[in-house]
């Protein structure tokens, strides 16, 4: 799936799921996106083996599907992250610090019992926040 685009606000094309479970890899409300569960996943394969290295793939994940919207890292108030493992947090929380130092947006930090993939140790989510946003998107194409 390589084809993105939004369509009422929503951006699809990222994850093989979205077709089979119903949903958009982000969704625009107004002036705020939210970005839907990013994990390694990238083209149909695991990228990494490592947390740090899945987080900033799962964030990258995200961050594209932001771009999308014309929006960065730094339109992002809220991050969300899911470990598989208590032990990698300090590798994930790294590799947040390295993408959102200077936003320093709100952000929770979960430890989950699984996720839909073994190999996947992280997932994320994002919120972003652009005054103006909502007016952009009106006359965007459905």
């Amino acid at each position: 799936m390589t084809d993105r685009q939004i369509v009422r606000g929503r951006v699809s094309g990222f994850s093989p799921w979205e077709e089979q479970f119903g949903f958009s890899r982000a969704v625009a409300a107004g002036d705020q996106v939210h970005v839907s569960g990013c994990t390694a996943l990238v083209n149909g394969r695991i990228e990494r083996d490592d947390p740090y290295s899945q987080a900033l793939t799962a964030f990258g994940t995200a961050l594209n599907a932001l771009a999308a919207y014309g929006l960065t890292a730094h339109d992002v108030v809220r991050t969300r992250m899911y470990l598989t493992h208590v032990r990698d947090a300090d590798e994930v929380g790294r590799a947040h610090k390295q993408l959102f130092d200077a936003v320093r947006p709100a952000s929770t930090m979960l430890v989950v019992a699984g996720l839909i993939d073994s190999r996947m140790m992280v997932e994320v989510e994002l919120d972003a926040y652009r005054a103006g946003l909502g007016k952009t998107l009106e006359g965007s194409t459905p």
